[in-house]
């Protein structure tokens, strides 16, 4: 019971990194000195904002000498290559610790196993599997890059009981109420990235980024779907590039005089390949983000992004804020037309998590297996 206890703990630190830790796996790391009078807790640690330092490097730091002989308690399989920082298998050998409970090996083919092995060698006691489910479930983003080249996919929605997103007249401020928005608002920052349309950006000139008191450098990098370089550049998203990352994602051949002056104004233009239509591929939009080291990607785009993020099967996850209200079929739809002609064909997904926000509600789903 205690292992379980502790093993919690330091997947609790490893969600403090969430939205921070990329292109890397967020990861915390505990340092306990077992005693059957007490356990004695000598290191917390998680990764640090871009990936470095890692967890286990800050645990041992806090730490100092208390971790000989200690019990870590690690997120994700240690590291055991060279790369920016030393390996923190060898780190954790080098400090002394005793005994190592990991729930799951890096997938990561520089890692897979290595850590491990190294522990090992050096007649570290290993465990290997305890909370695994949910430290997969912790780094999903993390492993769906390096096994399928994209980050984990959220989709954002804030609507009506009736699944609707405006009034007919397009009004849609405000839907949800304060303690939704401010949710939200946190969803956005243990996310990497916030993507939105060029219809989103060009209709309500967003800023996307996070307004919690304490938290504001923890917003995300802004991506906008805009094939046609279509934003102008006195909107907001450009303006303020230069002080919150601010990509676009385009079609292959857009016009080169307008993507010089984005990027001369902060904005980073990431031309990808077009779909038979001319707009950029949606699955070459989201493979360029998993090379730019992306591992979560928060959607709050309006009804046609949901839709082709959908029918590309692309939808991972989805934060369905509803709202006690009934608009009717004449406002906006949260998710355009998906062409279904049978049941089968529909996306699934299974609710994970609901939790009140104020008088609106906060359904969580995952796409089911």
């Amino acid at each position: 019971m205690r292992d379980l206890a502790h093993m919690r703990s330091a997947l609790a630190l490893a969600r403090r990194a969430l939205g921070q830790a990329w292109p890397n796996p967020a990861v915390g790391c505990l340092l306990v000195q077992r005693d059957p009078a007490g356990d004695r807790i000598v290191g917390r640690g998680w990764t640090r904002p871009g990936g470095r330092p890692h967890g286990e490097t800050e645990a041992l730091r806090r730490a100092g000498s208390a971790a000989r002989g200690a019990t870590a308690y690690v997120s994700l399989e240690p590291c055991n290559h060279h790369g920016k920082t030393p390996p923190c298998a060898e780190a954790l050998v080098r400090a002394g610790i005793a005994r190592a409970v990991i729930p799951i090996k890096d997938p990561d083919p520089r890692v897979s196993g290595r850590g491990l092995d190294c522990l090992r060698a050096a007649g570290v006691a290993t465990e290997l599997g305890l909370c695994a489910e949910e430290a997969r479930d912790l780094n999903a983003g993390f492993f769906l890059r390096l096994e399928q080249g994209r980050p984990l996919v959220t989709l954002k929605l804030a609507s009506s009981l009736d699944g609707r997103i405006a009034t007919r007249s397009g009004d849609s401020r405000w839907i949800t109420g304060p303690a939704a928005r401010a949710r939200g608002h946190l969803l956005r920052a243990n996310h990497d990235a916030v993507m939105v349309g060029v219809g989103t950006a060009l209709a309500d000139d967003p800023d996307l980024t996070c307004r919690l008191p304490g938290l504001a450098g923890r917003s995300p990098t802004r991506v906008v779907m805009d094939s046609r370089l279509r934003l102008p550049l006195e909107a907001g998203l450009v303006a303020r590039a230069r002080e919150v990352p601010t990509w676009i994602l385009a079609a292959d051949g857009a016009d080169p005089g307008k993507r010089r002056a984005l990027e001369k104004a902060g904005v980073e233009v990431v031309e990808v390949a077009g779909d038979a239509t001319g707009r950029a591929d949606i699955v070459a939009a989201l493979e360029a983000l998993g090379r730019a080291g992306l591992t979560r990607l928060l959607v709050e785009g309006g009804g046609t992004l949901a839709a082709a993020l959908l029918a590309a099967g692309l939808v991972d996850r989805i934060a369905w804020f509803r709202a006690p209200s009934m608009i009717g079929a004449d406002g906006l739809s949260a998710v355009d037309a998906l062409a279904i002609d049978e049941l089968g064909a529909a996306a699934r997904f299974e609710r994970i998590a609901v939790e009140p926000c104020g008088v609106d509600t906060l359904e969580t789903y995952r796409r089911a297996s």
